[in-house]
């Protein structure tokens, strides 16, 4: 028997393993969205900063009690970025390898991140006090941490964020510093705590709902593309989405099909007087008429085979009336070919053949490489009934079983009695339409 099938397909795992590369891609370049965020907002805040510096500068003396120096911002803000930047290479390198990095590299990545601000706490406290340092901005930013911790699409890692920069926050007010004689209000200041936790907490809710967004997108369009591998790119959208819709298998089963062959008489010919640009052309134009036919009746291309094709009705997706369908599509490809022939100085001659009955189908193959195939005596029938149409000076040939399939709606078929078959010890009926 005879294998025809095309395409390239995962193994049945395939989908979850291209699901789970494609899903960590993604969230790694939102982690690298976020990192490029973080920096970018220190560079502006330090431009800020700087900007204050310079235009008000008894102001700045004023709030600092003169204690501000420009090594208190680069002692925190450039260790800051350069540890940033050392992230972004790091993440980028696993992209690129197209491994994910770590967990326990992620919740030490925010635990650093997250000191940062409680770093910046402290220079403050020790040039302002603790009152003013704590009701100054500097608290205020651990939200722009536990804002931007969303894209990492992570739950626990945005309530981890929010947790430390809680728990930093509330130790630094108690026990950094407190100003002398100054009773500490634990209650007051567990309380701005909490509300940096709840704002972790709902960053991670936001972040888990983007994450599942992303699986769904991601999901389909790995599906789509599972498909698109195992059946090529003859498959309409239409078909596409049905067979997203309703699933495809692809172990092994009986089906009943209609097979249709169908070949471009004397192309070969033909193309030898033309340049390469136009074989191409014309070919591919020809091919773009049939296979719309076809998508309109329900069928698809399994296999292009040069200057010809495997069509299937019924395969893989279930259709009631494969023969009058397959028929139904062959009658308007001829019809279509002929006004295509009226109009082009290269005019094609097509030769058909359907076959009904049924076949092996099923994603068959090696681990590394799959194909949709159907198998059987069907589709080996189905090609040589094809090839008969040389034999017969004609266009369109059907088996017998297509004609019975068809019964009152046939009845211009013609037979031309029991034919030899080539591979076939008894004669066959074989019938022309067209």
């Amino acid at each position: 028997m005879k294998f025809w099938g095309k395409g390239k397909s995962d193994q049945d795992t395939g989908v979850s393993a291209d699901f789970q590369r494609a899903l960590t891609q993604e969230v790694m370049a939102t982690e690298l969205l976020r990192i490029k965020a973080l920096i970018g907002t220190t560079l502006a805040l330090s431009v800020i900063l700087w900007t204050v510096y310079f235009l008000a500068p008894e102001k700045v003396s004023q709030v600092w009690h003169g204690n501000l120096k420009p090594h208190y911002l680069y002692s925190v803000m450039v260790p800051f970025i350069l540890f940033e930047l050392w992230v972004h290479g790091a993440i980028s390198r696993h992209m690129r390898e197209g491994r994910d990095l770590p967990l326990f590299r992620r919740y030490l990545g925010a635990l650093i991140e997250t000191s940062m601000p409680t770093v910046a706490l402290a220079l403050h406290i020790n040039s302002m006090g603790s009152v003013a340092a704590l009701g100054f901005v500097v608290p205020m930013t651990y939200f722009i941490f536990i804002i931007l911790s969303t894209l990492r699409l992570d739950f626990w890692l945005s309530t981890f964020t929010g947790f430390v920069a809680a728990a930093q926050l509330l130790a630094m007010a108690i026990f950094y510093h407190p100003d002398p004689g100054q009773d500490v209000n634990v209650f007051y200041h567990a309380a701005r705590s909490l509300i940096l936790l709840i704002g972790g907490v709902l960053a991670g809710a936001v972040g888990h709902q983007l994450r599942r967004q992303f699986e769904k997108s991601i999901m389909a369009a790995t599906a789509r593309d599972r498909i698109t591998n195992l059946f090529g790119q003859h498959v309409s959208p239409q078909v596409v989405e049905r067979l997203m819709a309703e699933g495809t298998k692809t172990d092994s089963d009986i089906r009943r099909v209609a097979v249709m062959f169908v070949d471009f008489r004397s192309f070969t010919a033909g193309a030898r007087t033309r340049s390469p640009q136009e074989v191409v052309d014309r070919l591919d134009g020809a091919f773009a008429i049939l296979v719309d036919i076809l998508d309109r009746h329900g069928g698809i291309v399994n296999k292009f085979l040069g200057d010809g094709f495997l069509a299937l009705f019924g395969a893989p997706l279930e259709a009631p009336d494969p023969a009058h369908r397959a028929v139904a599509a062959a009658r308007e490809m001829l019809e279509a070919n002929a006004q295509v022939n009226e109009a082009t100085s290269w005019p094609l001659r097509i030769g058909i053949g359907i076959h009904l009955g049924e076949v092996v189908a099923g994603n068959i193959g090696s681990p590394r490489r799959k194909e949709y195939t159907v198998i059987g005596d069907t589709v080996n029938f189905a090609s040589r009934l094809e090839a008969l149409n040389k034999d017969f000076n004609s266009q369109f040939l059907i088996s017998e079983a297509v004609r019975d399939a068809l019964g009152e709606a046939c009845g211009d078929a013609i037979s031309l009695g029991e034919v030899e078959v080539r591979g076939y010890e008894q004669p066959m009926a074989v019938w022309r339409l067209g």
